[in-house]
């Protein structure tokens, strides 16, 4: 009894060799369109948060508009902290919508897409409408002509923030790297989560000062300038340290875990002090970084960071 498998042929063999590589193909209609449920979920609470946040901030300015300064029983400070928080979980959702799809090789183009369109709203229109609301809030007194600078700048960062997901839609696009591995895991350009991380510790801080002092309001004058900076660093071509290279089988020596556990410590007490300093930190480690160099960023063309 001969129990010899029998070869393909090579008709046989060029079909499924053809199967397969239809299968990689990114631009495969079924790959692409394919929605998987643990990375989109964290998707989407991505996107209900940032629409939690404009809620937020929208429900801090009928406060502050109420006869009894609150609306819904909450305070304009207490709105805009949930705003500030909401904004927060998105970030953790998006940081977790990548690494799920990365750890389980589930990305698609629809993900990629859909992420794109939760950070707009999260990471864009949340932090411009919460720093619109705030700095233009009636019971500041600020001068009429602010108003307009006020929107301007809004406008500026939403506008950057949108063209930096359009731009890592593009530059990472598979067309545009087919069979390449990109060995670089820095950020091109201020991720846009951290940008809005940034402007929410900003404001986080700011609502402390305004508990202790009133008087202190005038402070919240520098979200406008802070927010031109990031919207500029969004667009640039500085590169920023990415969480990817942190897995499981990351190690580590005894001082950064020490110092990471001290400053964890610090979190617990001084949660708006910490996230205002580990923000900024992050910001200005990316600029004297990039200015040690000596030399302009990376082109835009170059194999970016699969992450925004």
């Amino acid at each position: 009894m001969n129990l010899r498998r029998r070869r393909p042929s090579p008709a046989e063999r060029a079909a499924v060799e053809d199967d397969i590589a239809q299968r990689e193909d990114p631009y495969n209609v079924t790959r692409a369109s394919r929605i998987y449920f643990l990375p989109n979920l964290m998707t989407a609470g991505n996107l209900f948060c940032g629409f939690m946040a404009v809620v937020n901030c929208i429900q801090a300015r009928l406060a502050e508009t109420s006869l009894t300064g609150e609306y819904l029983g909450s305070t304009p400070a207490e709105h805009y902290r949930y705003a500030v928080w909401f904004i927060f979980g998105a970030a953790a959702c998006d940081a977790f919508d990548g690494r799920l799809a990365r750890m389980g090789g589930r990305e698609s183009l629809f993900g990629a897409e859909f992420d794109s369109l939760a950070d707009v709203v999260s990471f864009g229109m949340a932090p411009a409408l919460m720093m619109l609301f705030f700095i233009l809030s009636p019971t500041q007194g600020r001068p009429p002509w602010f108003r307009n600078i006020g929107g301007f700048v809004g406008f500026v960062y939403l506008l950057c923030a949108a063209m930096r997901l359009a731009r890592f839609n593009v530059i990472t696009n598979p067309l545009l790297h087919r069979g390449k591995k990109d060995s670089n895991k820095d950020f091109i350009g201020l991720p846009v989560p951290a940008a809005a991380g940034t402007v929410a510790a900003v404001m986080l801080f700011l609502l402390k000062l305004a508990d202790a002092d009133k008087s202190l309001n005038k402070f919240a004058l520098v979200l406008p300038p802070l927010m031109l900076l990031i919207a500029v660093l969004m667009m640039s071509t500085v590169r920023y340290p990415s969480g990817k290279v942190i897995d499981l089988q990351t190690t580590t020596s005894l001082l950064p875990f020490v110092l990471f556990l001290a400053f964890a410590g610090l979190m617990v007490f001084f949660k708006e002090e910490a996230l205002l300093v580990a923000w900024l930190g992050y910001i200005f480690f990316g600029l004297i970084r990039h200015v040690r160099r000596g030399r302009g960023g990376p082109r835009i063309n170059s194999p970016p960071s699969n992450s925004v």
